[in-house]
């Protein structure tokens, strides 16, 4: 009784089938039993059925004899977009091992076993205010240690070995008076790392050397060589092929210093850097800084005019600054005062005796700050947080000068007549003086609203014009100080403005 109803059961599942199209007629009520297959779709579309899944898995590992030589590993897999899939079937139009591996070979590569490593993203912003859209990437290893290895590469590229090994034992030195401890090093994108079966078409790193190639130059490619001339020197090398000296020294090991000496015939690695993440040191920084005198004018009116005379003699103090130094890959993005610094020796005025009556000789803008030379300084201190000179390709055209602190003064650098004054997307607040000898100065990025002098003023060497900030496309708070000869933008040319003292 229950095997009659069990066999009505059947019927009443097979008929239900039929009319769904699902079983067609005869099938359904045949005398065949269906079998267990399996169908293999490639890229969404089924290309036939088997009879065993390892099958085709072992009929593939065998025949790649040419894949397991090239990247040295002893089995191959199945093509990523490959899907086979238990059947239950009545089907029996089954296809060959050798037909199915015969449709897949063309089409999709097969697989080895490895690593993929994903980098996320970060923007970032070129040495000339332009916005960098970061980009995520993947890369591949058969073994991670490769990748972990070409990190500290990388990562001892930008931070001396010593350094980095004294922070990550605990190890530095304690500041006592002044000195350098290193607070944090971190790599600023997203990586993760995870066992994956990676497509053979695609760049998978055998060795620690090549990826540490990629993620410094973001190629493999062999970089640009230079056979040194006679007379040559690294800085003068790095600037006529547009890198920073610092480039030159990532790029070329063996050299210990911009002052090693180099010979004729000596070639030399000239790479534009393209580090593929974002390498953050942050720095705490004690020094001894000089800070520099004011000059006091006196008029003696028994004297002519044009006569002068130097009554005091003036004598830089020096103050202890304590800052935060954040640096990225190498390069200082950001320098922050720690409190207003420690005076140690207070600078002594210098007076000079001038002859003729007496005037104001500011117009009520501020104290002058003098400095040895022509030219003034023209900030209250003289970190340099980045040269002039060539980054990643790209001319920085001024001296970026920081650690003075938010609204600190900024001086003109020689007297001269106000041609801008005003406010430009990458320049933020600016002024540009022309000083009527071929050569134009330029203070970029002050405090909004802070600027004390509009075009057509005549401002004097010293004069306070404005204050320091960070509008415009800046970092940090800093004066970006440029020279030229010309007009800036306009013909001119940009020059080192530390030529000028």
């Amino acid at each position: 009784m229950k095997k009659n109803s069990m066999k009505q059961k059947l019927v009443s599942i097979l008929l239900i089938l039929v009319l769904a199209g699902t079983i067609p007629l005869l099938t359904a009520f045949s005398n065949k039993e269906p079998e267990t297959l399996y169908r293999v779709y490639l890229k969404g579309e089924s290309i036939g059925l088997i009879k065993s899944k390892e099958a085709l898995e072992d009929y593939i590992d065998k025949r790649q004899n040419q894949i397991k030589e090239k990247f040295g590993v002893n089995k191959v897999y199945l093509p990523e977009d490959l899907d086979i899939e238990k059947e239950i079937t009545f089907d029996d139009d089954v296809s060959s091992i050798k037909e199915i591996y015969k449709k897949i070979e063309n089409i999709s590569p097969f697989t080895i076993k490895g690593y993929e490593i994903t980098i996320g993203a970060v923007d970032s912003q070129a040495v000339d205010g332009t916005e960098i859209k970061g980009k995520k990437q993947k890369i591949y290893v058969l073994d991670k240690k490769i990748f972990e290895e070409a990190v500290d590469n990388i990562v001892h590229s930008f931070v001396s070995e010593e350094d980095y090994e004294n922070y990550a034992n605990g190890t530095q030195k304690e500041i006592k008076d002044v000195g350098k401890v290193i607070e944090s090093i971190s790599i600023e994108n997203k990586i993760t790392i995870k066992r994956a079966n990676i497509p053979v078409d695609e760049t998978i790193y055998q060795d620690t050397g090549t990826l540490s190639k990629y993620l410094m130059f973001g190629t493999t490619e062999d970089q640009q060589k230079y056979t040194v001339q006679q007379g040559d020197t690294i800085e003068a090398i790095a600037f006529n092929n547009k890198i920073s000296t610092e480039e030159f020294m990532i790029a070329n090991p063996s050299f210990t210093s911009t002052n090693s000496l180099l010979y004729p015939g000596q070639e030399v690695t000239l790479g534009i850097l393209k580090p593929q993440f974002r390498v953050v040191e942050v720095d705490h920084v004690v020094f001894d800084e000089e800070t520099n005198y004011q000059t006091e004018t006196q008029y003696d009116n028994t004297k002519e005019v044009g006569y002068s005379e130097i009554k005091q003699h003036g004598v830089k103090g020096v103050t202890r600054i304590t800052q935060k130094i954040q640096k990225v890959n190498g390069a200082t993005v950001d320098v922050a005062a720690v409190g207003t610094g420690e005076v140690l020796k207070e600078p002594v005025n210098e007076i000079i005796v001038r002859g003729g009556k007496k005037t104001s000789y500011y117009g009520g803008y501020g104290t002058a700050v003098a400095t040895r030379g022509q030219w003034g300084w023209p900030a209250t201190c003289s970190s340099i947080s980045s040269p002039f000179g060539y980054r990643w390709g790209v001319l920085h055209d001024g001296t970026d000068i920081a650690g003075c602190g938010y609204g600190s003064n900024i001086f003109a650098a020689l007297d001269g007549t106000v041609v801008q004054s005003g406010y430009k997307y990458d320049n933020g607040e600016f002024i540009t003086i022309d000083h009527h000898n071929g050569y134009y100065s330029m203070y970029a990025h002050m405090v909004s609203g802070s600027r004390r002098v509009k075009v057509g003023d005549y401002v004097v060497k010293g004069q306070v014009i404005g204050s320091m900030g960070r509008t415009g496309a800046a970092t940090g708070v800093h004066l970006h100080f440029s020279i030229w000869n010309g007009y800036p933008y306009r013909g001119g040319r940009a020059l080192n403005a530390m030529s000028f003292y």
